[in-house]
């Protein structure tokens, strides 16, 4: 294990690795390691940062003298998780830059993914003097990151042979839930949700997993307004089959090597994530869709998913990729919006 400081480094430069942001939450620890061993198998360098913050009134209500100690002790706080969490790495083969920032942990996140590979954060965190690191930083970083994010819960401690994570969080339901080889990703007819199935494909072709991908019908109740009234569901799912089959010859078109199923089911859309996700490697979404499982990253669909979800879920920004260009060779299509 190499370890080198990059406190001195510019803003942003994170030379295209893998950052994960840590808070000493186990949480934090469960995407810690989830990272680290992701580090290793893209033999990418890992940048373990944390952030923090004076708290407002030191700075402002005291004098100036109270400030600069005030400073002192949050520093030398954030320097004991960033130690501890580093310690945590003893004896991988990996290059890791430790990281303390100072500023608001979602902005520093934000900024670092500019330049990231992938940005790695626990699904919720603690408060302090870590500024939200994670928890409101889960929820604002994959909306507006540069690059795709991965929230981890911390069940995923079972998984990667720390079980006491999970046990301490009452986690134990998971311990015993068999992970089957496979990469999930969720699809609703949006061209995001084909930028999502392009970056699962990905992730199923470099880890040798199948790639499964899922079309949830929810039950209507008029939030789907792009299904026309009256809602015939044997038409629909007729439809949206030959859609999926199509969809599906596209995706194998550019992933000839990756074993690709595709399954259309009745139920609410995060429910079925969910569930998805308590037994699948990773589960991938996009960042926005038609309110299906791929949309409103900000709203209750995809909250839903990434806070309850009992496995990695990676989230992938909307970006252009020229393969979206070809698939209305491949057959029909939800028509887009506008």
């Amino acid at each position: 294990m190499s370890s080198e400081n990059t406190e001195g480094l510019p803003q942003g430069l994170v030379q295209h690795g893998i950052v994960v942001g840590v808070d000493g939450s186990d949480q934090s620890i469960c995407a810690l390691l989830w990272a680290a061993r992701e580090a290793g198998r893209r033999s990418a360098p890992l940048y373990v940062v944390t952030a923090y913050t004076v708290p407002v009134f030191a700075a402002s209500s005291m004098d100036a003298g109270y400030a600069t100690v005030d400073d002192e002790v949050i520093r030398e706080s954030a320097q004991a998780v960033l130690d501890e969490a580093v310690s945590r790495l003893e004896g991988m083969a990996l290059e890791i830059h430790p990281r303390i920032e100072t500023g608001d942990a979602a902005g520093v996140l934000l900024d670092l993914s500019e330049e990231a590979e992938l940005m790695v954060v626990g699904s919720r965190g603690r408060g302090g003097f870590v500024g939200r690191l994670l928890g409101s930083v889960s929820s604002a970083l994959p909306a507006h990151a540069k690059c795709p994010t991965a929230v981890i819960p911390v069940c995923t401690g079972v998984r990667l042979g720390h079980p006491e994570l999970g046990r301490k969080q009452g986690k134990d339901r998971d311990r015993d839930a068999p992970v089957e080889p496979v990469v999930v990703v969720g699809v609703d007819g949006s061209e995001q949700a084909r930028t999502a199935s392009l970056a699962a494909a990905e992730e199923a072709r470099s880890r040798g997993l199948p790639l499964r991908v899922i079309c949830s019908v929810a039950p209507f109740n008029g939030s789907l307004a792009w299904v026309p009234a009256p809602v015939d569901r044997k038409a629909l799912h007729a439809d949206l089959a030959v859609q999926l089959a199509a969809g599906r010859d596209w995706l194998q078109s550019h992933y000839p090597d990756v074993d690709i199923t595709v399954d259309l089911v009745d139920g609410p859309p995060a429910e079925v994530l969910i569930e998805a996700s308590a037994t699948s490697e990773l589960l991938v979404v996009g960042t926005r869709g038609r309110g299906g499982f791929a949309g409103m990253l900000l709203g209750s669909t995809s909250q839903g998913v990434l806070h309850h979800a009992r496995g990695p879920v990676l989230i992938v920004p909307d970006r252009a990729d020229p393969r979206l260009e070809d698939r209305s060779s491949f057959g029909p299509m939800v028509p887009q919006a506008g």
